[in-house]
């Protein structure tokens, strides 16, 4: 039985932004970056759904831009 690996957040915004600009499959990303293409999907989902709290005002979550 092998161990679950555990992947970075940088690593998963990497991939769920190739998998946005569509141009390569989610087979192709998984084969490429050796992930499943389900995680792939997920992390696609994740990146969507949080993309909105990064112009939230008084967030300290997100760099400051233009300070």
């Amino acid at each position: 039985m092998s161990k679950r690996k555990n992947f970075s957040p940088e690593f998963k915004a990497k991939v769920a932004l190739e998998a946005l600009t569509g141009e390569q499959t989610a087979a192709e990303l998984a084969s490429r970056f050796g992930v499943r293409p389900t995680m792939i999907h997920s992390w696609k989902r994740a990146l969507l759904e949080g993309a909105s709290g990064v112009f939230e005002c008084g967030s300290k979550k997100g760099p400051e831009i233009g300070k």
